[in-house]
Order: C-alpha cells, then sequence, then structure tokens
C-alpha cells in the first residue's frame, strides 16, 4: 500500500455492527485504488469513506511489477476506471 486517506464523518461504538462497501475505483498496469464506505448496518448510516492505493511489488527487488493477468481479469468486471 502506498497511500491511504480516510475522511470520519460519524463515531461508531465499540458494539455497532458495520457494514463495509468495497470498490475498485481505477485498476493500472501496477497499481488500483480501492474506494469504501462504512456505515452502520442497522441503519446504512455513513460513518467513513476513503481510498487505499495499492501497488503491486516484487517480492525480492521491492521494484513495481505489473498486476497479474489473472487478478486483472477478476477485477475488471468490478473496475469503475480501467488506464
Amino acid at each position: 500500500m502506498v497511500e491511504a486517506f480516510c475522511q470520519y464523518r460519524k463515531p461508531a461504538r465499540f458494539d455497532d455492527l458495520l457494514e463495509v462497501e468495497l470498490t475498485v475505483e481505477e485498476l493500472k498496469e501496477k497499481s488500483l485504488k480501492l474506494g469504501f464506505n462504512i456505515s452502520k448496518k442497522e441503519n446504512a448510516e455513513l460513518l467513513a469513506t476513503g481510498y487505499l492505493m495499492v501497488v503491486t511489488a516484487d517480492e525480492n527487488t521491492g521494484k513495481a511489477t505489473p498486476i497479474p493477468k489473472e487478478i486483472v481479469d477478476k477485477l475488471k468486471p468490478f473496475s469503475k476506471q480501467i488506464l
């Protein structure tokens, strides 16, 4: 993960049941941006929104590498923007 952002709108309590909606906002050759909404399950009240920017990397060199085709193929139907 190279970047993370979260905008907190309202607090959650320890015993609240939460629902997390995750979307593929952008799909690039070596990275993807995942957006999320967190809300209370009981009334769908939006508590937080944000995103994560993830880059695939070679485990030996640490350098960015293309996302494997089998993963790209599975993510494409859920992607809002393919770059």
